[in-house]
């Protein structure tokens, strides 16, 4: 069974959306993870605040945009994985902030339920999420305690949509590895909407096991997978061919386990040159992908 490959829009942002969506149906994808921002789908558009006392009219603008979305993915064929990760999408002067682990995480609770909605109305089973950073002066045990209260929250509203969550160990931030992951998971009861968002080249930066173990290592928990190579030690996604993923071996790995899911590529600071990143990176994966099937054949 071959997998289901996608693009985060991330690296797509010198493409309008629905030039986007056309360029990855025609290059052969299977899927798109939409990252909610201003750029492709922002989900406090003006005209939602200029209303904000009115929420049935947020609700109806919301609607309406979500569903000419639904339409533009059903007219290429494209499922959808919700991404969270949009830089400044809270903060024009602060990067990721407020995050689940800092001062003002209500905010960040509120982005994320107004991402599931999203997910809900396009029929995306999966909200893509991270826990964010320390900021200076920090103290751990209190970040722990607003992440761990954020997720309740979260995933209460998550549940009552039929959204898995999908948590991103990210380099630098309070959950950067798999074992920070597990720990969240365990702190929380191990709820069966929370699921992982594995990114392969994050495994290649931070994790001790090979790329392929950390796959067999998140398991049943895998909801969705960001792909793009990357250097050890080093957070720079990079195009497939220039660092030291072992491209095949993650491959082979979700395709061993049953992985059904979305694999996205992620190359957020290339989109200048997404016209041409498209059409390679899915002839990388599916190489990948076709090496690790000839393996398989008994001679």
């Amino acid at each position: 069974m071959s997998l289901r490959y996608g693009y985060v829009t991330n690296g797509l942002t010198s493409h309008r959306l629905e030039d986007a969506l056309a360029l990855l149906a025609d290059a052969g994808y299977a899927g798109v993870a939409l990252t909610l921002d201003h750029v492709h789908f922002d989900p406090f558009a003006p005209e939602l605040e200029r209303r904000a006392a009115e929420l049935r009219a947020q609700l109806d603008e919301l609607e309406r945009r979500a569903a000419e979305l639904r339409a533009q993915l059903d007219g290429h064929g494209l499922a959808c994985v919700i991404e969270t990760g949009g830089r400044f999408v809270l903060d024009a002067r602060r990067k990721h902030y407020p995050s689940l682990v800092t001062a003002g995480s209500e905010r960040r609770v509120e982005f994320l339920r107004r991402a599931i909605d999203v997910a809900a109305l396009v029929g995306a089973p999966v909200v893509s999420l991270w826990s964010g950073a320390l900021e200076e002066g920090d103290d751990e045990r209190t970040a722990w305690r607003r992440l761990r209260q954020g997720c309740e929250e979260v995933l209460m509203y998550a549940d009552a949509k039929e959204v898995t969550l999908g948590f991103e160990p990210e380099p630098g931030m309070l959950v950067e590895r798999l074992a920070d992951f597990e720990r969240l998971a365990g702190e929380l009861g191990d709820p069966p909407r929370l699921g992982i968002t594995l990114d392969l080249g994050h495994c290649v930066c931070l994790e001790e096991e090979p790329v392929g173990e950390c796959v067999r290592r998140a398991g049943e928990r895998l909801a969705h997978v960001h792909a793009e190579d990357m250097r050890r030690g080093v957070h720079e996604h990079l195009p497939f061919g220039e660092g030291e993923l072992d491209l095949e071996a993650a491959i082979g790995a979700l395709v061993d386990s049953g992985y059904d899911g979305m694999v996205a590529v992620e190359l957020s600071r290339n989109a200048h040159e997404a016209h041409r990143l498209v059409p390679e990176s899915l002839a990388a994966l599916r190489a990948a992908e076709a090496a690790h099937a000839a393996k398989e054949v008994p001679a």
